[in-house]
């Protein structure tokens, strides 16, 4: 049994278009991998964040 490659995403720093290739589809231009944050349960701006998120989400009508 073959075992594939895990593919990483990836940004374009110019035109912000996220893809799994080497090169962006749209400019050409190199991407960057993009590595998410770590996940800490005691996340000391996490309160922040979500009263942020409500603040646009009542902005936008959405709630």
């Amino acid at each position: 049994m073959r075992y594939q490659k895990m593919k990483e995403i990836r940004r374009c720093e110019k035109c912000y278009i996220y893809t799994f290739k080497e090169t962006c589809p749209n400019c050409n231009n190199k991407t960057n991998r993009v590595i998410p944050s770590k996940f800490s349960p005691e996340d000391k701006w996490g309160e922040y964040r979500r009263k942020m998120k409500k603040e646009v989400l009542y902005k936008l009508g959405w709630l």
